[in-house]
């Protein structure tokens, strides 16, 4: 087999076969071949495509690249969650506890976060003493004792698809729907779920910015799923303003606690139960979407997400503390309003601006070795279609420096009032089965 030929029948359209996939794939991961081929055989996929054959055996070649977690010791169908990213994505916080709380276990493998704000295991780590370096015996006790623990990922998960991307980066291939879902997907694998719940985010703030993408990306990952034995399902969810209200590690921590009281803003907990709800169905907890949402609401109201949460934090070395007294969480020096300059209607919160001007703040990496701010972040106090008074604070910046005029001129870039009504975006734009 030579990589010639296989960049060669790519190149003219012709369906590679699974042997091929695997030599490419093993190969790249040995240093055997070289980058510029490697190149060429991407760019040839995105302009050729590849056939749900192609992207099935394409995802699990890169799963055995490297290590594949073993979760079959943890009672139950294991159900993971994956959204595809976006500004004030604080879900997995609420999620794996919620989910938990109806006995359906959450083994999770989460990562550090590059980008506006930090990953899930940061804003779990501004929890005082919350860890994740936990030994994979403790982890699979933990969720079969308390059906919930988070685990950072392991260093050699997938590590062809590390340097695929890496690739994919710097020769302009990363926009490609059998590329990322390919991506995506092999880590959701690798991680050991047997279900797969995907949020798929369009809009602004979203990868994906337009619905047809998205829709395209989700239906790839769904097959690719389903082809290789994991029941996976997505729903197609709204990113062109931020989710909830807060943007933040430890500002998003408290709206999750908020949110696990029953009082969280109403966009992040609609997706919530709505993710959930796919989440207890594909564990085969409950029969229906409707049975499932009852329980998850009824747990929302009785305390038990909130005491399931409390659990996950203390065997996890985390204060349960913080659930009733938040001013344990990093707290920052400066809180400084934004003022509308106009009175109207909000017509646009550009979700990607928002973000940057909380990682100019300091709340995200900019590098894998940047430090993480866990205090400071943005809270928004009014969304798009609320009406708002000229002097009004659109929002509270959240600082451990007193200058910030770099970022209120950020945000007023992405802040549009307008003199008429606006409509309140579409929360959830589509649910993806199956073909």
């Amino acid at each position: 087999m030579r990589m010639y030929d296989i960049i060669e029948k790519k190149r003219d359209g012709l369906q590679l076969s699974e042997a091929e996939i695997r030599y490419v794939i093993e190969g790249y991961t040995k240093d055997e071949i070289p980058d510029y081929q490697v190149s060429a055989l991407l760019m040839a996929i995105y302009f050729q495509d590849m056939t749900e054959d192609e992207r099935a055996a394409l995802t699990m070649a890169m799963v055995d690249s490297g290590d594949v977690i073993n979760l079959s010791a943890i009672d139950g169908i294991k159900v993971d969650k994956h959204s595809t990213g976006g500004v004030g994505d604080t879900t997995t916080l609420i999620l794996a506890p919620l989910v938990a709380s109806v006995g359906v276990p959450v083994a999770k493998m989460s990562g550090r976060g590059l980008g506006h704000t930090g990953g899930t295991i940061d804003k779990l780590e501004s929890v005082p003493g919350f860890h994740v370096e936990i030994s994979n015996d403790e982890f699979v006790s933990l969720v079969n004792q308390n059906k919930i623990a988070v685990i950072g990922q392991s260093g050699n998960l997938t590590p062809a698809d590390k340097k695929i991307y890496g690739l994919r980066d710097v020769t302009a291939t990363v926009d490609s729907i059998p590329l990322i879902a390919s991506s995506i997907m092999s880590k959701k694998i690798a991680s050991g779920a047997n279900a797969i719940v995907l949020d798929v985010k369009t809009g602004a703030g979203a990868f994906m910015k337009n619905l047809e993408d998205a829709r395209n990306l989700a239906q790839a990952m769904v097959n690719i799923g389903n082809r290789t034995g994991r029941k996976t399902m997505a729903v197609i969810s709204d990113m062109t303003q931020p989710l909830g209200n807060a943007i933040g590690n430890a500002l998003e921590m408290e709206e999750a606690i908020h949110t696990l009281k029953g009082n969280g803003p109403n966009d992040l907990t609609e997706l919530c139960l709505t993710l959930g709800s796919q989440m207890v169905v594909l564990s085969e907890r409950c029969d229906s979407i409707e049975e499932a949402r009852s329980l998850l609401t009824k747990n929302l109201q009785n305390g038990k997400a909130l005491e399931q949460f409390k659990t996950m934090l203390q065997a996890q070395g985390g204060n349960p503390a913080v659930v009733d007294h938040m001013e344990l969480l990093p707290q920052a020096s400066y809180q400084i309003d934004l003022p509308a300059k106009q009175s109207g209607t909000v017509a646009q919160l550009i979700a990607n601006d928002i973000g940057t001007a909380a990682a100019m703040l300091g709340a995200g990496r900019t590098t894998k070795d940047s430090v993480i701010d866990l205090a400071v972040g943005i809270i928004l106090h009014k969304k798009i279609g609320d009406h708002v008074e000229a002097g009004e604070p659109l929002l509270t910046i959240y600082s451990n420096n007193q200058q910030v005029d770099a970022v209120k001129n950020k945000l007023y870039e992405a802040i549009h009032i307008e003199d008429k009504q606006v409509a309140t975006p579409t929360l959830i734009y589509d649910t993806i089965i199956n073909k």
